[in-house]
């Protein structure tokens, strides 16, 4: 499989916790980072519509404040 190199920063606890995965795996950082992009890309993104459809009217009870009040902010 072809690849195309990509330089990413990560905290030092990211990195730590790369490492270690790696290690138990048996595998390179390489490896573990493009499976774990794979499982990312992997799952569809929600579709935002259906969401909104199926969610509508769940809190009927929900007090939201006046458009005036949510513009003056709360802070």
């Amino acid at each position: 499989m072809p690849a195309t190199r990509t330089q990413i920063y990560l905290t030092e606890e990211q990195r730590r916790r790369l490492d270690a995965w790696a290690k138990r795996e048996g595998k390179t950082l390489a490896q573990v980072i493009r499976d774990a992009v794979d499982a990312y890309v992997a799952e569809d993104p929600p579709d935002l519509e259906a969401v909104l459809r199926e969610s509508f009217g769940s809190m009927p009870d929900l007090e939201a404040p006046s458009r005036d009040e949510w513009d003056r902010g709360y802070g």
